[in-house]
């Protein structure tokens, strides 16, 4: 044994520590998942500065998604006002609600179920589509048919959040599913032929001072195509390939949202309809054309409006703001991408897509909009997972796979060929995930909206999937938690700066 001096025994204990120190801090930066006894939290992760890799606090992000129905007597406190929820001058706000929280049962819901009962929905939304923005269907997309040749999430049950707004004078407050991809505004109406369930009354004309049919010679009439007429009033009937559909007149009709009230809105009164929707009465269209809401209050709203949709499982409310004012400060702005063969939609430039820092090899043409009307990036509320065309796709999973190769593998699970067995992890290290718009603004993703729970055992799936056509979608669930802005009028969209 050798003697040496107290403050020599205790220098190289220091110097031992500090290379144990430098030793273990080396390794974790080569791994890719943390131990089961990794204790890292959220809050933790949110500080980590890195633009390669992030952590994902798995234990919390399978706790977000046991969904927990409530009562239809509850139903009124997920909207309930808030005094700081208030209109401001041009300005009108309302909460959003995912539609997983809208439940006709007090029962603890299966998470393998409610996932694959949304990725069926969401494969019949984007089969639909695709129909409606394919090569062959052109004939569908002029000016005329913009009244009638929808996608609601009525056909599918795909429509994904709600508002609460009243109907009517005085107003009765119905669910209402938003959806940036349609171009009406409507509800299920008394007397009813045929309507499915929905959680609250049936609107009934009868008891509303203002409801006001529209005649067959109104130029409202004029913008929906194959308008009927019946005892002098305009009849409005939009179907789907899946034999879903709404029938019923047009109507000038009052709108209430929070204070806000709104006049004279073209909506559609339904007296035959089929489809599921989960509850709600019917649908808010947000989209580009005349008959949306967003077309009808152009004057009022000067063309803009900004949601933020929040995460399937969190106990908080997103939100749908209107008006010029709602357009925030700081955030990153892109150009919002006409198709003149369907005005309906909102298209976005997409140049690329990174991964751990990166930039992934893949031609920008794949993303491109072209003098056909093919092809582009779609912005859509009503579809769940982002898609791209296959060879984008299997670049960008590829690439993924490349920076999770110390991810235990799971088998895929339903849309889904990429997932990993994350059961007993508290956390996991993963590569970012970034989108790189035209122009050069990069939005790198939160952890949850790209590594997402399909079951109650710790699987987890990467969240996107390929295109059966050359069709980009950007849907809901990387939307989550990020404000996002369109403002029509100066033809831009925005991201950020604020998050919900």
């Amino acid at each position: 044994m050798i003697n040496m001096p107290a403050s020599q025994a205790l220098l190289v204990l220091v110097v031992l520590v500090l290379l144990q120190l430098a030793i273990s801090t080396t390794s974790s930066s080569f791994s890719t998942a943390t131990t089961h006894h990794d204790t890292t939290t959220k809050a933790e992760a949110k500080t980590i500065s890195h633009t390669d890799f992030q952590f994902l606090n798995v234990k919390q992000a399978i706790r977000e998604t046991i969904t927990r129905p409530i009562k239809p007597s509850q139903y009124q406190q997920l909207f309930k006002n808030d005094p700081n929820d208030g209109e401001s001058e041009g300005k009108k706000k309302l909460k959003l609600v995912h539609r997983d929280k809208v439940s006709f049962n007090n029962k603890l819901h299966n998470q393998s179920h409610v996932f694959n009962a949304r990725m069926q929905r969401d494969v019949k939304r984007v089969a639909s589509l695709i129909r409606r923005l394919s090569s062959g269907s052109a004939a569908k997309y002029e000016v005329k048919d913009f009244g009638s040749d929808v996608v609601s999430g009525m056909n599918q049950g795909s429509g994904e959040y709600f508002v609460r707004i009243g109907v009517g004078s005085p107003p009765r407050s119905q669910y209402m599913v938003i959806d940036s991809g349609s171009d009406i505004v409507w509800v299920q109406c008394k007397p009813c032929t045929q309507c499915y369930h929905q959680t609250d009354p049936l609107f009934d004309p009868a008891d509303s001072a203002s409801f006001m049919g529209v005649s067959c010679s109104s130029a409202v009439c004029d913008r929906v195509e194959n308008a009927g007429c019946n005892s002098g009033r305009c009849r409005y009937e939009v179907s789907y390939g899946d034999g879903s559909y709404t029938k019923g007149t047009l109507a000038l009709e009052t709108l209430t949202f929070g204070r806000t009230v709104v006049r004279n809105v073209a909506i559609g009164c339904g007296h035959r309809n089929r489809g599921m929707f989960v509850g709600a009465a019917g649908l808010l269209g947000l989209g580009g054309g005349s008959m949306s809401f967003m077309g009808q209050l152009s004057g009022q709203t000067g063309n803009a409006f900004s949601y933020c949709l929040v995460s399937r499982g969190t106990n908080s409310n997103g939100f749908l703001e209107f008006g010029s004012e709602a357009m925030p400060v700081g955030a990153a702005w892109i150009p919002l991408v006409r198709n003149p063969r369907a005005p309906s939609f909102y298209y976005i430039g997409l140049s690329g897509l990174g991964v751990g820092g990166t930039k992934v090899p893949i031609s920008e043409d794949l993303f491109q909009l072209n003098e056909f009307g093919n092809g582009g990036v779609v912005m859509d509320t009503g579809t769940a997972v982002t898609r791209f065309p296959t060879v984008a796709y299997d670049a960008f999973r590829n690439a993924f796979l490349e920076q999770t190769q110390n991810l235990p593998r799971a088998s895929g699970v339903s849309i889904f060929d990429t997932c990993y067995n994350l059961f007993g992890f508290l956390s996991v290290r993963v590569p970012t995930v970034s989108f790189y718009f035209s122009g050069g603004p990069i939005l790198t993703l939160p952890a949850n909206n790209f590594l997402i729970p399909v079951d109650d055992a710790g699987t987890f799936c990467f969240a996107f999937a390929p295109s059966p056509s050359g069709l980009s979608i950007l849907g809901n669930i990387q939307q989550e938690g990020i404000q996002i802005s369109v403002d029509e009028a100066n033809e831009f969209v925005g991201f950020g700066p604020n998050v919900c």
